[in-house]
């Protein structure tokens, strides 16, 4: 079937430059209570350099040292760009110590943000509809995900999209499982109401499908890796990001509450600066930084490099600064959410995404 195409033309063309310029709370809500951190002691005192022959002085910026607490979810979409920073020390180039939170989906971050645990999320494309409810807010973009995918078992007679009438599909509600999902069906001519929808986080769901427990799951990187390499011949992917990239834009982003937002603009710069130093690293040495978190969450180096290319990491550094196409990116991702039902009424993308501070963390790394 003919994929639908968006409503809104502008939004289309953005989502088609995507090549050039390139909700129910999940069930773990309780971060980790021994986070791993970077450890920051900024000099207070200005350092200058003397150049005798001109007789001008340099002075290094200093920074108020401050502690963020941020939430992430184990796969390079989620924490490469934040480990990275953490790892290259552009956290503490900026005097601010970061302490990592590990969550299972987008949903339980806000959740934790709103009740105080948490001060910064990484989430996927699913939780932004929250965002645009008025949870939170996004302050910074980090990648164009092209990590989720409905996979099947052949061996359950399981041959096209189609063949998922009457079948039972494992779902993460809330998150970029549910979206993709809805596209897979939508192109099968099917709903959620042709398919009993079983509801699991994503781990569950690789653990339920290799032992028959399901047929079908809407997953993401690096489960599909992991999903792929135990299923052998049964593995079957019916569709990814990558086959909607007509229809929709698909972006992760750092948020935080509102709340926080207007305490901590000057936190909210700093940490943004950092990533966007992170953003262009991650682009240069993609598979380094996929040893490097294989190592940090403990889970299996090849299994982490067969994902590298979950993200648009070349992307996110040629739409630096281009705030127009990073705009066109979230308008076009609301579409998504009013065509699927999530969101019922369009709000401007300037009530939720904050532009400012993008501009200003943007120029302050481009004076560096």
């Amino acid at each position: 079937m003919k994929k639908k195409l968006l409503a809104l033309a502008l939004a289309l063309t953005m989502v088609l430059s995507l090549g050039a310029c390139g909700s129910k709370p999940a069930e773990d809500t309780t971060p980790d209570t021994t986070p791993e951190t970077t450890d920051t002691t900024p000099d207070t005192t200005p350092e200058t350099t003397d150049t005798e022959d001109t007789g001008s002085t340099e002075e290094t910026p200093t920074y108020e040292p401050a502690t963020v607490r941020v939430a992430y979810m184990p796969n390079l979409g989620s924490a490469s760009s934040l480990f990275t920073a953490m790892e290259q020390g552009y956290f503490e180039e900026v005097g601010l110590t970061v302490e990592p939170y590990q969550f299972s989906g987008g949903p339980a971050e806000i959740s934790a943000m709103a009740s105080g645990d948490i001060d910064i999320s990484q989430i996927g494309h699913g939780a932004h509809s929250l965002c645009i409810q008025g949870d939170a807010a996004v302050f910074a973009f980090d990648q164009l995900s092209q990590a989720d995918a409905v996979v099947a078992n052949k061996a359950k007679g399981i041959e096209s999209a189609a063949d998922l009438k009457g079948k039972t599909v494992a779902v993460a509600t809330g998150t970029s499982s549910q979206i993709i999902l809805q596209f897979v069906l939508q192109d099968a001519g099917l709903t959620e109401a042709d398919i009993n929808t079983v509801e699991m986080n994503v781990e569950g769901m690789t653990a339920a499908l290799v032992s028959g427990q399901i047929d079908a799951a809407a997953t993401w990187s690096p489960n599909t890796v992991t999903l792929a390499e135990a299923m052998g011949d049964d593995y079957l992917v019916l569709g990814t990001n990558n086959d909607y990239t007509d229809q929709a834009a698909f972006p992760s982003s750092f948020i935080c509450t509102s709340e926080y937002a207007a305490a901590n603009q000057d936190i909210l710069v700093r940490f943004s600066q950092a990533i966007l130093k992170a953003q262009v690293y991650r682009a240069e040495n993609i598979d380094e930084v996929a040893k490097m978190l294989a190592a940090k969450l403990d889970a299996p180096e090849d299994t982490m490099l067969a994902a590298t290319g979950e993200g648009n990491w070349q992307g996110t550094v040629d739409c630096m600064g281009d705030f127009d196409t990073i705009r066109g990116y979230y308008e076009a991702q609301q579409q998504v959410f009013l065509n699927n039902g999530t969101v019922t009424e369009e709000v401007p993308v300037e009530n939720y995404v904050l532009f400012d501070v993008m501009q200003a963390a943007y120029d302050a790394y481009s004076a560096q």
